[in-house]
């Protein structure tokens, strides 16, 4: 099975680069293992959000790391195999949320498109 290509929006690098050392190697090992099946299937690892907190996040899916506390939320370009990370959060649901749902507004559509930087 090939990786997806992984892209990252300018505040989840922000994000990701305020984690300690080794925090930041347990949440991209996770991307990078859901990054080999990140659609939600039998052996796939996406999470579907749909409707969170008010927040339409409809083709948004997210990764949970429970015991480190963090959430990555990210939307998918299936033409082009490209999984964009959009929020690397605290676990707090409403937060998270929140701020996928601004991120949204922020880049509209595009959240959905091969536009994003590399990923790290």
């Amino acid at each position: 099975m090939k990786r997806w290509k992984m892209r990252i929006c300018n505040e989840a690098k922000k994000d990701y680069r305020k984690l300690d050392g080794s925090i930041r190697k347990q949440v991209v090992a996770g991307i990078l293992k859901v990054a080999e099946a990140p659609l939600p299937s039998q052996n796939g690892y996406g999470k579907p959000l749909g409707n969170k907190n008010g927040n339409n996040l409809t083709g948004f899916f997210k990764i949970k790391y429970k015991a480190i506390g963090i959430r990555v939320v990210y939307t998918l370009v299936p033409s082009k195999a490209t999984m964009n990370i959009v929020v690397i959060s605290e676990r707090d649901d409403n937060y998270c949320y929140d701020l996928a749902s601004k991120l949204y507004a922020k880049y509209g559509d595009r959240v959905f498109e091969d536009f994003f930087d590399n990923l790290i």
